[in-house]
């Protein structure tokens, strides 16, 4: 049983995402069901298998601790890392080979506070992925790309985890700025090219960037994916085979 945990800032698509892989590994005819983390969600485009909003709801936090919604979120976090247990119970009452937890919204909720470190911990950091999703509208220029490639080197950092890069959403932008994403994912040495761009204060800050990026690993592959069309979708299940299982799928253990 594989856990792959959907990271990433508000709007990368991490629900969009959670169907659409669901939806694809069921046609492929693997056992896969779909978690939802967050508790103040307001709809999602799937119905999930389990959802935390049956045990911890926004609305009564707000209510019971008159908070406004972001205090509220930060309260509901802390409670689901303490009602882990309830989580680990549900999840046992299923067999699936892959669990895909749409984590909230707020990224700083999950990585930042404790909460996804205590989860992934209590449930087997040893079977657990993370794959960070990059906005695409985020990283259309070298900073953007570099800044998002550091979060996800952070979060890696915070959770201890494999952690694959995905870029979602590659419908809503257009080619030219596709094909230079993609470019400076494959090529390092072209983002650094293009960061070093500037006054020399900025060189000089651009290139301990790359080094910390290179040190951190965190310019891991890079895995285009449509949620609307399903590509990239069989090229990220290869790398979840590939990560686990050493490319051997598991279809055939």
């Amino acid at each position: 049983m594989i856990h792959i945990y959907f990271v990433g800032t508000a709007g990368s698509g991490k629900s969009t995402l959670t169907h659409a892989f669901n939806e694809w590994c069921h046609r492929q005819g693997y056992d896969s069901i779909a978690v939802n983390l967050d508790p103040g969600v307001k709809r999602i485009p799937y119905s999930p298998e389990i959802d935390v909003r049956e045990w911890i709801s926004l609305e009564e936090v707000m209510k019971e601790y008159n908070l406004g919604p972001n205090g509220a979120q930060v309260v509901c976090a802390d409670m689901l890392a303490l009602n882990v247990k309830e989580l680990e119970e549900r999840l046992g009452e299923y067999r699936a080979d892959y669990i895909l937890f749409d984590t909230p919204g707020q990224l700083e909720l999950f990585v930042f506070r404790s909460t996804g470190k205590v989860i992934i911990e209590q449930l087997g950091k040893e079977k657990s992925l993370l794959a960070f999703l990059i906005d695409p509208s985020l990283a259309t220029t070298p900073t953007n790309f570099a800044s998002q490639l550091l979060l996800s080197a952070t979060t890696q950092f915070r959770l201890g985890a494999p952690l694959v890069n995905i870029l979602t959403k590659i419908d809503i932008v257009d080619k030219e700025a596709l094909d230079m994403i993609i470019e400076w994912g494959k090529k390092p040495e072209k983002l650094q090219e293009d960061l070093m761009k500037g006054s020399s204060l900025y060189s000089q800050m651009s290139e301990g960037i790359m080094e910390v990026i290179r040190e951190m690993e965190a310019h891991t592959a890079l895995i285009p994916i449509s949620s609307e069309t399903w590509e990239g979708m069989e090229d990220l299940y290869a790398e979840i085979q590939n990560i686990f299982y050493g490319g051997e799928d598991l279809e055939r253990r």
